[in-house]
């Protein structure tokens, strides 16, 4: 449940990200604001190229040249994340701020067993053996409604399949009870079934794994379920910002109300 009482646990206020190329310089967020408080989901929202990864990845302080922040502000339970070193900034990612990315099988390491690159990431937050560590990955992975933890912490990423390894990047960042998920896309490329269990599971993270989450995502059904509050952005900037449930019933700006209209009529369709 939404508490926004107090301050913020995230507050973004006029982030801009540039991206310098040879021959011009591409404005990919511009001036983009919103908040997120503890206890909420918030969705952030658009079509392709509108700015919401880059914005997310933003947030991580993970943007790389010739992408650039060039003003604005990003506060994260009391700290100024772009004024922190980058020895500061790991001290954070992953512990108090964790992301699921996109194309989950891509993110993982196609060397290496899912055991090995679970034990070693919550070795790298915490003091326990191999062992225990093991033994901390399977109860992970079992929570996250994987039937055979065993076989799964045994498999190279390849062996399997999206809704798994959607599953696996999941345990990957709440291993350490963050403050912030921020979810990026993380039902894109997965059947409906699937789709509706990553929905189910990413609802019941909050309270016990995670205090917030922000989800990136382009597809209003989603939206609509588990969002308590909804940015949308067009072209990188904040077009409107409002509570779910009231954005959908009443678009305030043409491009929502667009949007929202392309979604039920997608569903429509899709219920023939």
């Amino acid at each position: 449940m939404s508490n926004r009482s107090g301050a913020p646990l995230l507050s973004v206020e006029r982030l801009s990200v540039v991206i310098d190329l040879p021959h011009e310089r591409v404005r990919a967020v511009k001036d983009v604001s919103f908040e997120v408080y503890q206890g909420e989901t918030v969705a952030l929202v658009g079509e392709t190229g509108s700015g919401k990864t880059m914005t997310a990845l933003s947030l991580m302080r993970l943007i790389q040249p010739p992408t650039r922040i060039t003003g604005g502000s990003i506060g994260f339970d009391g700290k100024d994340l772009l004024s922190l070193s980058e020895p500061e900034l790991r001290r954070i990612r992953g512990r108090e701020l964790s992301m699921i990315f996109q194309n989950p099988q891509a993110s993982l390491n196609p060397m290496f067993r899912i055991e090995t690159q679970m034990v070693e990431t919550i070795r790298v937050h915490g003091p326990e053996s191999k062992a225990e560590a093991r033994a901390r990955a399977a109860w992970l992975l079992s929570r996250l409604r994987l039937s055979d933890p065993a076989r799964v912490l045994h498999a190279y990423p390849h062996e399997l399949s999206g809704g798994a390894c959607q599953r696996v990047m999941t345990a990957l960042a709440i291993l350490s009870r963050p403050k912030l998920l921020i979810a990026d896309e993380p039902t894109t490329a997965l059947d409906t079934i699937t789709q509706a269990h990553i929905l189910g599971l990413l609802q019941s993270l909050k309270g016990e794994f995670v205090s917030a989450i922000l989800l990136i995502t382009h597809d209003l059904k989603i939206v609509r379920k588990i969002a308590d509050r909804t940015v949308v952005l067009r072209e990188g900037s904040t077009v409107e910002t409002g509570a779910t449930a009231e954005l959908f019933a009443s678009p305030g700006e043409p491009y929502t109300r667009t949007l929202v209209e392309a979604a039920q009529m997608r569903t429509a369709f899709a219920q023939r």
